[in-house]
């Protein structure tokens, strides 16, 4: 195994020996660890195959999510080739291991404006939400809660914005919300392309949302871009599940954590992007 980068997730002496229970005398390929989070991915081989482990520390909740996911959700995916096979996971661990899936991340490549992977993408999540449904009464009253709370913690979102977005929260209603399985982090850079087929990783987000919470980095990323690969998602998705009012009040809530979330963490041009959604949120009304 390489050396780690000082400033990222170190697996524990009990992760690294599940590991070498679950997969024999592996070799480090690669480290995809981000670094932002207390987690760790390792790109690994060994006599049994390719494989991606993912390890996760004591403040990491990702991977739970991401279990669940896996053993609930995304059968649709892994039965087409289009999700990696779950191996392995411990929960107690906060350890999971995954076939590796064969492709180049959409997002950097000649793809990432491609009309064709965004109707594929579009199809992807549609099999994705078309699955058992259920209907909260206390959903918006939740997200309301959790995005008064980013802004209670440090960020910099101007006082009057602030100001003027607990006004607007607190005059929302809060209608009963239909919830589907969600990916959480729907965009180029949780797509695989190969041999022009688009494939899905990354599943550490994934919750019973709304379904349009799927649309949020999208419409802010690529549809603002090029209206064209919105159209074209939403023929392989189907009809637009964005209702103008809910939609509008989830925007508020994606700016709001994106800003503060990103602020906490340090990651600079993320950041920018979430004040950016905050002022684009507020210029609307």
């Amino acid at each position: 195994m390489s050396r780690w980068h000082p400033t990222r997730y170190l697996p524990t002496a009990e992760q690294r020996t599940l590991l070498e229970r679950w997969l024999p005398e592996s070799r480090l390929v690669a480290d995809h660890s981000w670094g932002l989070v207390e987690n760790a991915v390792w790109e690994l081989t060994s006599s049994a195959g390719r494989f991606i482990a993912k390890f996760g520390g004591p403040s990491d909740h990702h991977l739970a999510r991401e279990i669940h996911a896996h053993l609930h959700w995304l059968l649709p995916w892994t039965t087409e080739g289009r999700a990696p096979e779950l191996v392995h996971h411990d929960l107690e661990a906060n350890m999971v291991l995954t076939r590796f899936l064969p492709g180049d991340l959409v997002l950097g490549s000649p793809y990432q404006n491609d009309p064709a992977v965004f109707e594929q993408a579009g199809a992807l999540l549609a099999q994705l939400h078309d699955q058992p449904s259920a209907s909260d009464p206390d959903h918006e009253q939740r997200e309301n809660q959790k995005t008064l709370a980013w802004l209670d913690r440090p960020h910099r979102i101007d006082a009057r914005p602030v100001a003027r977005l607990r006004a607007e929260i607190a005059s929302w209603p809060t209608p009963a919300t239909t919830l589907v399985p969600t990916h959480g982090d729907w965009q180029p850079r949780n797509w695989l392309i190969h041999q022009g087929t688009v494939s899905v990783i990354d599943f550490g987000k994934c919750e019973l949302q709304p379904a349009m919470a799927d649309l949020t980095r999208l419409a802010v990323q690529d549809f603002a871009g090029d209206p064209q690969l919105e159209r074209t998602f939403l023929t392989g998705y189907g009809p637009d599940p964005r209702e103008p009012e809910a939609w509008h009040r989830m925007q508020v809530r994606s700016a709001v954590s994106t800003a503060a979330w990103a602020h906490q963490v340090g990651a600079t041009e993320f950041e920018e992007q979430g004040l950016t959604m905050v002022r684009a949120v507020l210029a609307s009304r």
